[in-house]
């Protein structure tokens, strides 16, 4: 079967028409499909920051291979905000438990003491000094000194001392159980 060719002017005009029409619509779908695709791409560079999980650090938390949502634009962290940094080139998951000017104490009994105050919170877990770190400690101006929850299995402050603010590179505001995958 061959198509059947326009007979009438009116006709060819009206299929000119449709093709332009068409054409046009590609064009515009095609507009939007490109600012979406830079949007999403400006949203999880610059604005998010979607990782997974390295290691049971912060076991129960945060588990090997769950999906960490952070925000980057975060511009002043607090105590207990868990969040994520670099050290060494290795992205980890950890907890702020002392910002800069803070005295860090952990004594023989695995307590720890934030400014003389008992740090407890739902951690599970004692937290012991490591070699290299001696207490009481004063976190220097722009850093912060960094545990993960699961204290005695995880590498943290207590290894790498305290992490320099430029270092940490968002908040975490959800986390994505991995059920299975």
């Amino acid at each position: 079967m061959s198509k059947k060719r326009p007979s009438s002017p009116a006709e060819v005009i009206a299929s000119r028409r449709a093709a332009i029409s068409l054409r046009r619509g590609y064009r515009s779908l095609l507009w939007r499909i490109v600012v979406i695709a830079a949007v999403c791409w400006l949203m999880f560079t610059r604005v998010f920051l979607l990782t997974q999980a390295q290691g049971n650090g912060m076991f129960p938390a945060v588990k090997d291979g769950d999906l960490v949502i952070a925000f980057r634009l975060q511009e002043d962290y607090a105590k207990n905000d868990v969040v994520v940094y670099t050290v060494n080139g290795k992205r980890r998951v950890g907890r702020i438990v002392a910002r800069e000017t803070d005295v860090v104490t952990l004594d023989d009994s695995g307590t720890l003491l934030v400014n003389g105050t008992v740090q407890s919170g739902d951690i599970l877990y004692p937290s012991y000094a490591k070699g290299g770190i001696t207490y009481p400690y004063t976190v220097p101006e722009g850093h912060v000194f960094i545990l993960g929850d699961y204290r005695t299995q995880t590498e943290d402050s207590r290894d790498h001392g305290p992490i320099p603010m430029e270092n940490v590179e968002a908040k975490v505001i959800t986390i994505l159980r991995r059920q299975g995958i």
